[in-house]
């Protein structure tokens, strides 16, 4: 049931139907070895690698991803994700007293929980801009910000790509607005890099993180934080370490901080350039081609999905990436389930179909999200909602 032809790169389960990538990514072969290359030449000189190799090949990968990205590599820094990335940002910045910090409804909840975080520690008050779901344009996205914002906002986070509604919000034009009024913007880009075409340089956000393990599907461990050059001053890597005192001057202090916070394994980022090549030569038409072929499967999906469960789509084609959400009626949780809904466990268990199923307080919904990756065919999607419909009508 699967693209047999791409499939047979990755290490996934051939017996299973993997329609999850959004959430932890799938790494391809090639991209494994590559790894396994950076680790065993670490290993085999621990001291020669992380005195005098590190920062070389650290060079050498920010510059690929750079050049993917469409930004100066200096002002990128490696993360381990892209939660960290958002963290790392709230917990540099000072915002003073009774000052706004604005979101929306369908922010991922770990970066969530980070603002909240923060806003507690400066006594700052979290407000948030309710988006509908369904959904009708991108506008009302932009709308319900811009009906939030006033002179006390300090900042915005928001998704590039929404994490429950696998909604692509219209970046461009809310750092846009919400610049021309002097308030930063901190994108949390979690699901875009691979999936849509990014320009960091022409977005000119004051901050934007992304994973690189997802669409990008790099190592576990790889992401980014783009921090604009007039901003660096203030944001500090989330472990202090030998940079913020290190006398060179060959380098900036944003780059001395952040190459260096400790020992860790640095392979998934030393493994960043293998998979944008593998990745970007697997189809014919290069990452251009990736990306539409993920999209225009996601919708096919997402149609086959609405047609069976006798649902309109809940969001307009161009809102859509490669993830794809669809509401299904709604179910009493049951304690003790390997999932957080039990009809997840029965996909897995009875029809070895691994999709997400899970409940969102914001709107009191109950989704189902696809996602779409070259392993991926549309015969898994009708297998999907075919189950679906069987499981659905046994429980009314």
């Amino acid at each position: 049931m699967t693209n047999t032809s791409l499939a047979r790169h990755f290490v996934l389960d051939p017996s299973r139907v993997f329609l999850n990538h959004g959430s932890f990514g799938a790494c391809p072969k090639v991209v494994l070895d590559d790894q396994a290359a950076w680790r065993e030449r670490l290993e085999k000189e621990p001291v020669a690698f992380m005195v005098g190799q590190w920062e070389r090949s650290l060079d050498e990968a920010r510059g690929h991803l750079a050049q993917f990205l469409n930004c100066q590599s200096d002002d990128l820094a490696f993360v381990p994700n892209a939660t960290h990335g958002v963290n790392t940002v709230l917990r540099s910045l000072a915002f003073p007293a009774g000052c706004e910090l604005l979101t929306t409804s369908h922010e991922y909840n770990a970066s969530r929980n980070a603002l909240d975080f923060a806003a507690g520690c400066w006594d700052a008050r979290v407000v948030v801009a309710p988006i509908p779901f369904p959904i009708q344009n991108p506008q009302v996205v932009l709308d319900a910000l811009l009906e939030k914002l006033t002179p006390q906002t300090k900042l915005v986070l928001v998704d590039h790509v929404t994490s429950p509604t696998g909604l692509v919000l219209p970046i461009e034009r809310i750092v846009g607005e919400m610049q021309s009024r002097g308030v930063d913007v901190l994108v949390d880009g979690a699901h875009a890099p691979g999936m849509l075409p990014l320009d960091l340089t022409r977005l000119n956000a004051a901050y934007y993180t992304g994973n690189c393990h997802k669409w990008l599907c790099a190592p576990k461990g790889a992401a980014f934080l783009h921090v604009r050059a007039d901003r660096q001053a203030h944001i500090r890597p989330l472990a202090i370490s030998h940079g913020a005192n290190s006398p060179r001057t060959n380098r900036s202090r944003f780059r001395l901080e952040f190459d260096f916070t400790g020992t860790t394994d640095p392979s998934p980022w030393l493994s960043i350039p293998a998979a944008l090549r593998f990745l970007g030569e697997l189809l014919p038409g290069g990452w251009d081609e990736l990306r539409q072929s993920n999209r225009k499967l996601a919708l096919e999906g997402r149609a086959q999905l609405c047609r069976t469960l006798g649902v309109q789509p809940p969001a307009p084609e161009e809102m859509i990436g490669s993830l794809a959400s669809v509401p299904i009626p709604p179910a009493g949780r049951r304690p003790g389930n390997v999932y957080d809904d039990a009809l997840q466990d029965t996909l897995v268990e009875k029809y070895n179909i691994q999709v997400p199923i899970f409940y969102w307080p914001a709107l009191d919904l109950r989704l189902v999200r696809i996602s779409a990756q070259v392993y991926n065919s549309a015969q898994q999607y009708r297998a999907l909602a075919a189950a679906l419909t069987r499981e659905l009508a046994a429980r009314n």
